[in-house]
């Protein structure tokens, strides 16, 4: 993280992030670090379909023709997070932590991750067989993967 951290304050990118199931732990994670606010604008633990559309402008449409758990859904909160915060980078998570969630075709563990950015739209669809700590844990790692992607392809400069 601190690698990253660095490339972001250099390059002076700001990041911006909704997350569902991981509840805060991105937030935490990407703020662990002295000099955080240098690169973190903030972000909005969205657990509700009601908090997805109202911190994330999620449209409601969206959520009830593909679900909070679904592509769609977390490209859309990581845009909104961007959007919102005034960031150069989007970051979200939504998915089934587990134990309980799962429903027909979204079993407990599914997550997806998704970075926003003026060169890098993409979500990534995991599916993570650990206790809902690890599920949580491994979401998080995968969106730190993303950012560290999308921060390697943005050139530097003011936001």
């Amino acid at each position: 993280m601190r690698a990253l951290q660095k490339r972001l304050v250099k390059k002076k990118l700001a990041v911006a992030s909704a997350e569902s199931c991981t509840g805060g732990l991105l937030a935490s994670v990407l703020t662990e670090h002295g000099g955080s606010s240098d690169f973190y604008r903030g972000g909005a633990s969205v657990y509700s379909n009601d908090a997805k559309s109202v911190l994330a402008d999620v449209a409601p449409q969206l959520l009830h023709a593909h679900g909070a758990v679904s592509s769609v859904v977390a490209g859309a909160l990581a845009r909104g997070a961007r959007s919102r915060l005034g960031a150069t980078i989007g970051l979200a998570i939504t998915g089934i932590a587990g134990p309980g969630g799962a429903t027909p075709g979204k079993p407990v563990g599914l997550a997806y991750v998704a970075v926003d950015s003026d060169r890098l739209s993409k979500v990534r669809r995991c599916l993570w067989t650990f206790d809902r700590a690890g599920n949580r844990l491994a979401s998080v790692g995968a969106a730190l993967d993303l950012l560290d992607e999308a921060s390697s392809n943005l050139p530097g400069g003011p936001v």
